[in-house]
């Protein structure tokens, strides 16, 4: 019982430093610029793809639970962790060889004239709606799903489907939305 108490504790440790870390390296990594590198263009919609790939596989795993197939659901889940893991390390190499893109930039000189902000108009609006609640979820997903995962390894499957019920639709809105905000920015991406 005493080795399960430690094991919970290392587990909850472990859960708390990486949902704390892992923003804070990515806020830091946003100010780092990899000198002599040109921009990796093609990595937007690389990462754009493992996100609608995520969510493919997120449905499909809970499709897999629901039919009893335990073994086919645990793979399709070690598979999203496998491929939001592959996302964050593309993003963060992107933006470290490439400025943000800002949304409504037709011209690409970095800065959003009045003339451009006036052709995106009230869109601007559903875009940043989009993206912020995209962010903050991402960020807060990361204990749910670090959570998750941790009950169904140590066999706490009710536990595991308590908070698998909150953890599915954050992190389905985190991959989906990753997508829409690539097919929203994409026309603003310089050539």
């Amino acid at each position: 019982m005493k080795e399960s108490a430690t094991k919970g504790k290392n587990y909850k440790l472990l859960i708390t430093a990486s949902s704390i870390a892992v923003p804070v390296i990515v806020a830091y990594l946003f100010t780092v610029r990899i000198p002599g590198v040109e921009r990796m263009g093609f990595l937007p919609p690389t990462y754009a793809a493992i996100n609608a790939l995520t969510a493919i596989f997120l449905i499909v795993a809970i499709m897999q639970i629901k039919w009893g197939n335990k073994s086919a659901h645990e793979l399709l889940m070690k598979c999203s962790m496998g491929l939001s893991v592959l996302f964050l390390i593309l993003y963060l190499v992107y933006h470290a060889t490439s400025d943000s893109t800002k949304f409504g930039d037709a011209n690409y000189d970095g800065v959003v004239s009045v003339a451009e902000k006036a052709s995106v108009g009230a869109f601007s609006y559903v875009y940043y709606f989009i993206l912020i609640t995209h962010i903050i979820l991402s960020i807060v997903v990361i204990p749910f799903v670090l959570i998750t995962y941790t009950r169904a390894v140590n066999g706490k499957f009710k536990l595991h489907k308590k908070i698998a019920k909150i953890t599915f639709p954050l992190w389905l809105y985190v991959a989906v939305t990753g997508v829409v905000i690539y097919i929203l920015i994409s026309p603003y991406y310089p050539n």
